[in-house]
């Protein structure tokens, strides 16, 4: 299995997830992942030396660890049992989507770090790119009900980016 295929097979390779549980945790993570890279995005001072990527990279990796943690825990409670070495391995999959949100903001920002962009461009080019796949996600949930995309899942596209935005600006304003 090819490491594409385990990163995206649940939502975008031929397949559902194996249940509407887990699509709706890979969602969740989604999103969360995103609008927490988004928030340390936002303030990230940038200069020629200093374009963020470790702060976007730890802020996903820690996110990841702590979901997966924290799920894990509340499976075991809602199963009332112990996990298993299957389980956790569904929990940190579910839990993947919060790392590849990261992906492609370090993308940009290495970009600007070897001097192939302006610093301040590349940190709002990041920026777009998480807003982009927030409002993705009207299109991925579509998707998993089975439902082709409609000129209302662009409407729901925005409004999923537009409140996506009002949290991290809370967020933002609330931390820094």
């Amino acid at each position: 299995m090819s490491k594409l295929t385990l990163l995206h097979r649940p939502l975008f390779a031929g397949g559902l997830p194996p249940n509407r549980s887990r699509a709706a945790a890979r969602i969740s993570a989604y999103v969360y992942g995103n609008v927490l890279i988004l928030a340390a995005l936002i303030p990230i001072p940038v200069s020629p030396r200093h374009v963020g990527i470790l702060i976007v990279a730890g802020v996903a990796l820690s996110t990841f660890v702590a979901h997966a943690f924290a799920e894990s825990i509340g499976q075991s409670i809602r199963e009332d049992r112990s996990l298993t070495a299957v389980d956790r391995r569904g929990e940190l999959r579910d839990s993947l989507p919060i790392l590849t949100a990261a992906v492609l903001p370090c993308a940009v920002l290495a970009w600007a770090w070897f001097g192939g962009l302006e610093p301040r461009t590349a940190q709002l080019l990041a920026e777009g790119t998480v807003l982009v796949r927030i409002g993705g996600t009207a299109f991925v949930i579509r998707r998993l009900r089975g439902r082709r995309p409609h000129r209302s899942t662009l409407i729901q596209a925005v409004l999923v980016t537009a409140v996506a935005t009002a949290v991290v600006v809370v967020k933002v304003i609330l931390t820094h």
